[in-house]
C-alpha cells in the first residue's frame, strides 16, 4: 500500500462549482446577495413575530421556528462559500467539516419536522376551527417545536456518526462547495454500503414521513375546502395554506432529491444542493412576507414606527 493511502485524511480540499475565474465572481456577487436577502428576511421576520401582537399565533410561532432554521443552515454554509470563491485553496479542517456537517442537518432536519407540524396547524385551523385554540395552546406548541428541535438533532447525531466513523485516507478532495453527507461518502477508503443505508433510512423518517402526513393534511383540507359553499370561503381558506404548501414543495423537492438519490451525478447534486442550502432560505420569508396580509400589516406598522 502506498504512503499516500497510509495517512488518515486531516483536512479537506473542497472542488467548489466552478474553477473559472469570472464565473467564480459571478457567483461570488450572486451568493452574497442571495445571502444579504435571506439574513434580512430571516431575521425581518422574527423581529415582527416577536414584536406584533397580532403575530402572537401557532403559525407565526412555527415560522418564527422555520427562520431561524433559514438563518442557521444558511450562515453554516454561504460565509464560507463566499470565502472559498475569493481564494485558491478551499480547505476545511477535518472537525470543522464535521461541525459544518452536524449543523447542516440539525437545521435542514428541524426544517423537515417544522414544515410538517405547519401543516397540521394549517389542518386544524381549516378542517376544525371550532376546537383549534383548544388544541393548539401555547404549552402544545411549545412542545411541538421542541420536539422538531430535537428530532433534527437526533437525525443530525445519526447521519454524522455514520459519515464519520468511516476511514478516511489518502483522497481528500471533495467534490461540493460545503460537507455534506453524500459527497464524503464517496472519499472514504471503507465500503460505504451501510453508512449510505443508514443515511437513507434516517432520510425516510426525516424526509418521507413528514412528507406523508403533509400530504394527509393537505388531502383532508382540499376536501374541506370544496365543501365551502361561498367562493369568498374557498379562497380565505386556500390563502391560509398557500405559502405553506409553496415552501414544501420547494424545499421536500430538492431535499429529497438529494438525500433519497444519493447515487445522482455531482453535478446534480451540486446543483439541487445550492437550490436547497442556499435559494431556499432566501425564499422562505420573501413568500411569507408577499402572500401574507397579516405580515404585510405588520411591516408597515414596523416602518411608521421607524420613520417616527
Amino acid at each position: 500500500m502506498s504512503q499516500i493511502n497510509q495517512t488518515w485524511v486531516t483536512e479537506f480540499l473542497f472542488l467548489g462549482l466552478s474553477d473559472d475565474p469570472q464565473t467564480k465572481l459571478l457567483l461570488f456577487v450572486l451568493f452574497l446577495g442571495i445571502y444579504l436577502v435571506t439574513m434580512l428576511g430571516s431575521l425581518l421576520l422574527i423581529y415582527l413575530v416577536l414584536t406584533d401582537s397580532q403575530l402572537h399565533t401557532p403559525m407565526y410561532f412555527f415560522l418564527c421556528n422555520l427562520s431561524l432554521a433559514d438563518f442557521g443552515l444558511s450562515t453554516n454554509i454561504v460565509p464560507q462559500a463566499l470565502v472559498h470563491m475569493l481564494i485558491r485553496k478551499k480547505i476545511i479542517s477535518f472537525m470543522g467539516c464535521a461541525a459544518q456537517l452536524f449543523l447542516s442537518l440539525i437545521f435542514g432536519s428541524t426544517q423537515c419536522a417544522l414544515l410538517a407540524v405547519m401543516s397540521y396547524d394549517r389542518y386544524l385551523a381549516v378542517c376544525d376551527p371550532m376546537h383549534y385554540p383548544l388544541i393548539m395552546t401555547g404549552r402544545i406548541c411549545a412542545q411541538l417545536a421542541l420536539g422538531c428541535w430535537t428530532s433534527g438533532i437526533v437525525a443530525s447525531l445519526v447521519d454524522t456518526t455514520f459519515t464519520l466513523c468511516l476511514p478516511y485516507q489518502g483522497n481528500n478532495k471533495i467534490a461540493h462547495f460545503f460537507c455534506e453527507a453524500p459527497a464524503l461518502l464517496a472519499l472514504t477508503s471503507a465500503d460505504s454500503h451501510k453508512a449510505e443505508t443508514a443515511i437513507f433510512l434516517m432520510g425516510v423518517m426525516i424526509l418521507l414521513v413528514p412528507v406523508s402526513l403533509i400530504l394527509v393534511s393537505y388531502g383532508s383540507i382540499i376536501v374541506t375546502v370544496v365543501r365551502i359553499k361561498t367562493t369568498s370561503g374557498r379562497l380565505k381558506a386556500f390563502s391560509t395554506c398557500g405559502s405553506h404548501l409553496l415552501v414544501v414543495i420547494l424545499f421536500y423537492g430538492t431535499a429529497i432529491i438529494s438525500y433519497m438519490t444519493p447515487k445522482s451525478s455531482k453535478e446534480q447534486a451540486k446543483l439541487v444542493s445550492v437550490f436547497y442550502t442556499v435559494v431556499n432560505p432566501m425564499l422562505n420569508p420573501l413568500i411569507y412576507s408577499l402572500r401574507n396580509k397579516d405580515v404585510k400589516h405588520a411591516l408597515r406598522n414596523v416602518a411608521k414606527r421607524w420613520k417616527f
